[in-house]
């Protein structure tokens, strides 16, 4: 998913850093953080900025007072007195909040760790820039693989939209490597989304030169529109006219999802895999207190095509399949389609041994599928 472009997931360098493990999907995991007795007043505090920063900035203010009605009720009767764990609280407030608002972004968050002063419109200080260039870098950008397989289709594994500033050259080099390849098939089954000018930075090398309309996000400040397209001219070599497929899973979030519906929606991509996990409102985070956070989504995502998202219900794949299977089944029907185009005899015979060999482990996959992705 910086006055700072607000994004997906960063409105505010500071936020992003608290939640970029978690929203990004890039970081290693961590050990779990210990919990934090909490007091009547902690809670009372708590839940007084919840409901002040829904009021003053929550994309649907309607949808805000009936989420403070429903915190504020229940705290006057008493109904989170017994909640002394600071983890299970903020569980507790986002599971009530997103039972009226049924906003998978919206949610209150603990850390053990002191958080960081915050607000949607706080300037990150230099210290939080370096921190993140660096989380930047060590994550190589969201582009955790880049690999040309057997048949020559090609195949990206992108883990993270993160700053198109800092990640355009890897992003070019990725597209270079892959270039000559008959097909691409990029994979965010374990994509938690990131800044949508990375979205577009990277659509804009699957189309040519004419800037081709990608999304829209409105934002409640300013009544105001921002626009998305793909960019005339990239560093590097576009990946144009050829088939791309996008592997989606239930934990594809925010920007990937965003991603996905741009490409369906333009005809650029087949789709392939599970319903992704349905997040189309972007926003930042912001402090509650030294504990405690939220993720508060100011804006909403409109498709120029459909002028809806996928908030709620996820973008739906062409081809369902679920997520262990999505990579094999993709790349058979990449093989199968480059079989087709295939004029040089000399060639047939590895295709065909290529497209058996691969019909051959997705019926063993199907038969005893992976728990995790493969």
């Amino acid at each position: 998913m910086k006055n700072l472009p607000r994004t997906f997931a960063l409105i505010a360098i500071a936020s992003a850093i608290v939640l970029m493990s978690t929203t990004l999907n890039l970081a290693q995991e961590r050990e779990a953080q210990p919990d934090m007795t909490i007091d009547a007043a902690t809670r009372t505090q708590v839940i007084e900025a919840v409901i002040k920063n829904l009021n003053d900035s929550y994309v649907f203010p309607e949808v805000a007072k009936r989420m403070a009605a429903t915190l504020l009720e229940p705290a006057q009767k008493g109904a989170y007195e017994q909640m002394n764990s600071a983890s299970a609280f903020a569980q507790k407030l986002t599971a009530d909040l997103q039972s009226v608002s049924h906003d998978k972004h919206l949610g209150v968050r603990y850390s053990s760790l002191r958080v960081p002063e915050m607000s949607l419109r706080q300037e990150p200080t230099a210290e939080q820039r370096e921190r993140f260039r660096r989380f930047a870098e060590r994550a190589n950008h969201g582009f955790e693989k880049v690999e040309h397989l057997p048949g020559n289709i090609g195949y990206l594994d992108l883990r993270g939209f993160l700053d198109p500033k800092m990640g355009s050259e890897t992003v070019a080099a990725a597209m270079n490597f892959l270039s000559n390849t008959d097909a691409l098939i990029i994979d965010v089954r374990q994509n938690g989304g990131g800044d949508p000018a990375m979205v577009a930075l990277v659509c804009s090398y699957l189309f040519g030169n004419e800037p081709i309309h990608l999304n829209d996000l409105y934002w409640r400040e300013g009544n105001r529109i921002e626009e998305f397209w793909t960019k005339p001219s990239v560093p590097g070599k576009r990946y144009e006219g050829k088939d791309v497929y996008v592997l989606t899973s239930s934990h594809t979030f925010s920007g990937a999802e965003e991603f996905t519906y741009d490409l369906k929606n333009l005809k650029r991509a087949t789709i392939v895999g599970e319903s992704t996990g349905g997040g189309a409102n972007p926003g930042g985070g912001v402090r509650l207190n030294e504990h405690f956070m939220m993720f508060l989504p100011t804006g909403r995502a409109v498709n120029p095509i459909t002028k809806t998202n996928w908030e709620g219900t996820g973008v739906k794949p062409d081809i369902e399949v679920s997520q262990a299977l999505a990579l094999k089944t993709a790349y058979l029907m990449a093989l199968k389609k480059a079989a087709e185009k295939n004029t040089d005899e000399r060639l047939k015979g590895e295709y065909h041994r290529l497209t058996e060999q691969t019909q051959n482990d997705l019926d063993d996959l199907k038969k005893s599928p992976p728990t995790a992705v493969p």
